[in-house]
């Protein structure tokens, strides 16, 4: 071997998942890109002749493929880190001291902020008037930490023009009192009658957010994501923008695909505007494939769509579906014609079932599941809270991805108090199936939904493979989330690592390049402070390195 083909970095001593378990201990990697696997050995050996090669000894840790975060929303993660961030406290004492002093500290017009958790709250939902008390002087308006509630004060709703005659808009509820008047709580849709009017953020902010989103993701073990909203949604802004600035110049090093955003209430006419936003961002460098459509809201706030009627606290509501299921089956033929794929929000069983119904109208008009038409088509559902058990089948029958977000399955407070008995038992049974699904052949990919819940993919794997919740989340804070939540549907160690990587990458569509450790693949690892093998090993290791294209971009 010659020396301009000998590795430049070699890792040995490696507990390797390629991602499935391997008798193999190195990896040698030139040029960015992974050319040898095996033995110490065997790696070692081609060094011969070589004296400029860097070397790591894994020391018995853990190395896998990159983490690969199926369905995030960076920018959004990014604006926390920098803003009024309320993810990393609990307590409503704790919301208000933080509120407070960061309100006291900006002079900004609006106080912008995200986080909250409703099991804080008595009802599960804020009121202006807590929040008036905090930010009396100026416009106050704080998105929930799933996204689908935002919680405003009286000047906010007064700058809006709400009062007890403003109808609520399609797919959206202003939450009122007694009295009719709004109470500060807006679901959906509604939040953007005040989100609309924030002022937007500079252009710097956003970029500043998004290189803030990729330290801490690269903290993480995450190579690899995919943004899940291209375009703007209540009060997160348009992440386009910041993406096609820091491709351009080079600052934006993770491999990044993304979705671009479907509005609610956009019809079929609405699909050329759709892809000319998609060619503007190709054009550009960005890896745009997917189109992201959401079909119903979230179980805590009765906007996920089920088959049938939420229990005897709302026993006349079954949820909405944003798009009427005849408009999706058209909407989704069409993209699937043009070679684009779907990423679509499915909450409730019966959103899942409307998805999967336009994918099998889709397959029909336009080729079977397996059929070439153009670049796109590999379809998924993300979330998946709640899925009737006849149409588990249907996600490998029709090559639907079951798009996870692992860190939910667990029995949060917020889910024990809020969710469960709005769901019921039975349906309960079936919250998060992901055992099922791998089972009944399903295609899994995993990502966090950050800022909804931690980015960190070791959390997510342990709440997998264990259905309880990791020892350091401040968000679990009830004795029942160290219980496993519906212990029939764990993860096996290997099906939730290859969900986080491989099968991730497969649905960004990138697989080719990503997701596996194998001779022609870009060297993408992460290099764990231990070996995992047990399922609540997750939880008793960290990220010690994080490699891209062969070179390190986070060591602990």
């Amino acid at each position: 071997m010659t020396a301009d083909q000998a590795p430049d970095l070699v890792i040995t001593g490696a507990q390797l998942w390629l991602p499935e378990p391997s008798a193999a201990t190195a990896v040698a990697i030139r040029g960015g890109e992974i050319i040898a696997v095996g033995s110490d050995e065997e790696v070692l050996a081609l060094l011969e002749g070589s004296s400029d090669c860097r070397r790591i000894d894994a020391a018995g840790a853990a190395v896998l493929p990159g983490f690969h975060d199926a369905h995030i929303h960076a920018q959004a993660g990014g604006l926390g880190l920098l803003g009024c961030d309320l993810d990393s406290v609990h307590s409503l004492p704790d919301y208000e001291r933080v509120i407070r002093d960061y309100a006291a500290s900006h002079d900004a017009e609006w106080i912008v902020g995200a986080g909250w958790f409703g099991d804080v709250f008595p009802g599960g939902f804020p009121t202006r008037q807590q929040l008036d008390a905090l930010v009396p002087d100026r416009p106050a308006v704080f998105t929930s930490h799933d996204a689908h509630g935002v919680w405003v004060n009286s000047a906010a709703l007064e700058r809006a023009g709400i009062d007890a005659s403003t109808p609520d808009p399609p797919a959206g509820r202003i939450v009122r009192g007694d009295d009719g008047e709004a109470t500060g709580m807006l679901l959906e849709t509604a939040g953007e009658l005040v989100t609309r009017l924030i002022p937007p953020h500079a252009p710097s902010d956003l970029r500043r957010a998004l290189l803030a989103a990729q330290e801490r993701l690269f903290s993480l073990g995450i190579t690899a994501w995919h943004d899940a909203i291209l375009g703007q949604y209540l009060t997160l802004p348009d992440s386009l923008p910041a993406y096609l600035e820091t491709l351009g110049d080079g600052s934006l090093r993770a491999r990044v695909t993304g979705s671009m955003w479907w509005p609610p209430g956009a019809g079929v006419a609405r699909i050329d505007e759709v892809l000319e936003r998609i060619e503007l961002a190709r054009e550009r460098g960005f890896d745009v494939r997917s189109v992201k459509i959401m079909q119903d809201g979230i179980c805590e706030n009765c906007t996920a769509a089920l088959l049938a009627p939420y229990t005897d606290v709302h026993p006349a509501t079954r949820g909405d579906s944003v798009i009427p299921p005849a408009e999706l089956n058209e909407i989704v033929a069409a993209l699937d014609a043009r070679g684009l794929s779907v990423h679509f929000h499915g909450v409730g069983d019966r959103a899942v079932r409307e998805c999967l119904d336009a994918v099998e109208v889709a397959r029909s008009r336009n080729g079977g599941a397996g059929a070439p038409a153009g670049a796109g088509r590999t379809h998924q559902i993300a979330h998946l809270d709640v899925v009737d058990p006849a149409d588990l089948p249907r996600f490998a029958a029709l090559d639907v991805i079951a798009n996870l977000q692992p860190l939910w399955a667990r029995a949060d407070q917020e889910i024990m108090e809020r969710k469960l008995p709005l769901i019921g038992e039975s349906r309960a049974r079936w919250q998060f199936p992901f055992g099922s699904l791998d089972v009944a052949g399903a295609r899994l990919a995993m990502g966090s939904d950050w800022p909804v819940s931690s980015p960190d993919p070791l959390w997510g794997l342990h709440t997998a493979c264990t259905r309880t919740a990791p020892a350091a989340d401040a968000h679990a804070l009830n004795a029942d989330s160290r219980v496993p939540m519906v212990p029939d549907e764990v993860l096996g160690v290997e099906a939730a690592l290859r969900a986080y990587t491989q099968g991730s990458a497969e649905a960004s569509g990138i697989a080719d390049r990503v997701g596996r450790i194998a001779p022609g693949m870009l060297a993408d690892l992460v290099v764990l402070t231990g070996p995992v093998g047990e399922p609540a090993g997750f939880d008793r290791v960290r990220v010690a390195r994080t490699i891209l294209g062969g070179e390190s971009v986070y060591e602990a």
